[in-house]
């Protein structure tokens, strides 16, 4: 459970949240393709972005919105995917990737998670990567909750390649967070809440925002 805390909105006692975005700023970058590549091999890999290039390209040149070229994407590496083989996926890249992913341990942002859960802070990770790898990589990085974009699964246990969820970026994240957040408190607690944010990206900064302390870039935030 999230410690009391005597730095409360109002002067009164109240619990402590820390949302930490994923790509970026817990890892040295995106986490996504390298996972997707891991996963299906190069010549599988390659077919997926070949299928899907006209949105990537696209949305590279801002043509095209991040959550559009992304569902292009999972269609087309992940479509008819059994969830026994993603949960392999997900910790054969948790034990060969993951840990030269992720920033070291004297980064500001991973002592800043350490402070947290030092403190007994809740600590949720909020980003927009799927579910199928980041449930095990909150699990090892001793996240409480996970916020992120979420895979369908049909009656057969086979990914569709289609999201459950919207696209968990940008004011997505604050939506999401929210009501992740209404699901384990009544409002006389989060009244009282103090909410840390982390971010690296535009697409954070409605998180940041949110947020009574931020930090953007391993920075205190200003907007």
């Amino acid at each position: 459970m999230p410690a009391i805390d005597t730095s409360g909105q109002n002067g009164q006692p109240g619990i402590c949240v820390a949302a930490f975005d994923f790509d970026g700023t817990l890892t040295h970058g995106d986490t996504l393709l390298p996972f997707l590549a891991t996963a299906l091999g190069w010549p599988r890999f390659a077919w997926a972005l070949l299928r899907s290039s006209p949105w990537l390209v696209g949305h590279a040149l801002r043509l095209v919105r991040n959550d559009i070229a992304k569902a292009r994407l999972f269609k087309a590496a992940l479509q008819g995917a059994p969830t026994a083989d993603v949960q392999r996926w997900a910790e054969r890249w948790a034990s060969e990737q993951l840990p030269q992913q992720l920033r070291g341990a004297q980064d500001p942002t991973m002592t800043r998670l350490a402070w947290h859960r030092a403190e007994g802070h809740c600590c949720v990770m909020v980003s927009a990567s799927p579910d199928i790898y980041l449930e095990r990589a909150a699990e090892l990085l001793g996240f409480d909750g996970l916020v992120c974009t979420q895979m369908e699964v049909d009656i057969s246990g086979q990914l569709t390649g289609r999201m459950k969820t919207l696209n968990c970026h940008g004011q997505q994240k604050v939506i999401r967070l929210q009501a992740w957040l209404a699901e384990r408190y009544d409002a006389a607690v989060l009244a009282n809440m103090t909410l840390y944010a982390y971010g690296d990206t535009s697409g954070d900064k409605p998180m940041l925002r949110m947020a009574q302390k931020a930090w953007y870039r391993g920075k205190p935030f200003a907007d």
